[in-house]
């Protein structure tokens, strides 16, 4: 496996992030990862803690003549998000990262980079590790399962921290400081069904939706991607329609924050409408990339004979359903009337399963809003829609968002520091994602935050790169913030 991005620089950057590549860590799946961290700081003969939910922390004392400085926390998270090609054989559990150098970027083979925190991470151990750093008071913050929960910031601890500003470093524009950012929260819709019995006449495909793009549900939102759920029962209603076609299974989705990218499932139609059916699929692909054109190229809709399945759903049952997924809010609901070209609220119809044994098809879908009272409103949209259909809702997991500080005296120390250093004022931005600030910021009120890192692509998906000339200029400036870190 090439370790080429060791030579990178900044070297003690690279050589960190490469580290954390070799060490797997996907979200709810960190004890290795975690005991990596904890024995980090240990080698270093640094005062390193792992709290009761995983959290790893570690405090580096002041460089001489810095102690008067008002102490600095690295807050960045130690899982990734596991998403994969459909033809990449790879399991997170277990497997590296294979990391690979395209041009300027740096991307993976087939599978997220885990750049989306790792960077970040390996930035703050690098700061740990330095002798000839100039720093203030220091201490890193990593957290557990940011991905699937924010669990880690959720069970932080208050009076743990002992800093007054807070460096998150899990943003993905460089020349960019973040004050603000969306809140969340996940809603799970479950609709129970009857079996029926396939038709005698019927021969079974399997329909999938491949070559999406995915991505981040926050940050990617905007791009008007495809979601493959709701391509899928696009063509199943249209199918259903004009074919008869009945469904067996559905398989679409896999992480709540991801914007789905594959659905697979198993529908039946009569066999002497069979022609027909796969010219119909063939004219709903040509109409979904047409549409889709400039933001899927790569789209692809196909089917295949299979096996026949033992049951069906209840046709019933997969009206209601069909109904319900063509019919939920899905991307952005409304841009922010404050920042020009900030999405305000969205929606990320993430996952569709149905599971036969259970009878069961469980939708979920992650909402995100930087007004409480819209997110608000949006739950209710869609609770409303799934009872009229006859289902069941639970809404879980609300994180609060994060309210932009514009005298924050940080804010205004990185504005001069990056001024002075390239020439130019970075831009202040409100980011619509979770970000963890908002928790953290809930546990600790005193705290003064910023969020900032350098330029990636793609996160959540196995698009996922990293620009390597916005990730020098990311250490540089921040080792020049902590320089000019203000007094006490």
């Amino acid at each position: 496996m090439s370790n080429e991005i060791t030579k990178l620089e900044p070297k003690a950057l690279w050589e960190n992030f490469y580290k954390l590549t070799q060490i797997p860590r996907p979200s709810n799946h960190e004890d290795q990862i975690q005991e990596f961290a904890y024995n980090f700081g240990k080698e270093l003969g640094l005062e390193t803690i792992k709290d009761e939910v995983g959290n790893i922390i570690i405090r580096k004392p002041a460089t001489p003549g810095m102690e008067n400085r008002k102490g600095v926390i690295f807050q960045g998270h130690l899982d990734m998000v596991p998403q994969k090609n459909s033809d990449k054989d790879h399991d997170f559990t277990k497997d590296p990262i294979e990391t690979m150098i395209d041009g300027e970027w740096v991307t993976a083979n087939g599978t997220t980079l885990g750049a989306d925190n790792g960077i970040g991470v390996a930035a703050a151990m690098a700061v740990l590790a330095s002798k000839d750093i100039e720093h203030g008071p220091v201490e890193a913050l990593f957290t557990a399962t940011e991905e699937t929960g924010m669990d880690g910031a959720e069970g932080l601890k208050a009076g743990v921290l002992q800093g007054d500003i807070l460096l998150n470093t899990d943003s993905e524009d460089e020349g960019e400081l973040y004050v603000g950012c969306a809140g969340g929260e996940d809603v799970t819709g479950k609709f129970g069904y009857q079996l029926a019995d396939v038709p005698a006449d019927h021969v079974a495909y399997e329909l999938a939706i491949t070559g999406l793009k995915g991505g981040h549900s926050g940050m990617d939102i905007i791009l008007g991607r495809g979601n493959a759920n709701k391509l899928f029962f696009r063509i199943l209603k249209r199918a259903a329609e004009k074919v008869g076609a009945r469904l067996a299974s559905i398989n679409g989705g896999s992480l709540r924050n991801a914007i789905p990218r594959e659905a697979f499932g198993v529908v039946t139609v009569p066999a002497d409408k069979a022609a027909e059916f796969e010219a119909l699929v063939a004219a709903c692909k040509e109409v979904a990339a047409s549409e889709l054109a400039a933001t899927e190229p790569f789209l692809d809709v196909t089917v295949e004979k299979t096996d026949m399945p033992e049951k069906l759903m209840c046709a019933e049952a997969q009206s209601k359903i069909t109904h319900v997924v063509r019919a939920c809010p899905n991307g952005v609901i409304r841009m922010s009337d404050d920042m020009k070209g900030l999405v305000e609220t969205s929606c990320n119809m993430a996952i569709v399963k149905s599971n036969a044994e259970t009878q069961e098809v469980e939708i979920a879908i992650l909402m995100r809003s930087s007004v409480d009272t819209a997110k608000n409103s949006l739950g209710s949209r869609i609770e409303s829609l799934f009872t009229l259909a006859g289902g069941k809702t639970e809404f879980f997991g609300a994180y609060p968002g994060w309210q932009p500080n514009m005298d924050s005296p940080i804010l205004k120390t990185m504005q001069e520091v990056y001024n002075a250093k390239y020439g130019k004022t970075p831009e202040i931005k409100a980011i619509h994602a979770g970000l963890e600030c908002g928790i953290l910021g809930g546990t600790y009120p005193n705290w003064d935050m910023i969020s900032f890192g350098p330029t990636i692509r793609f996160p959540h998906s196995p698009d996922e790169k990293v620009n390597i000339p916005t990730v020098q200029k990311f250490w540089d400036f921040l080792v020049e913030t902590l320089k000019n870190i203000p007094v006490k």
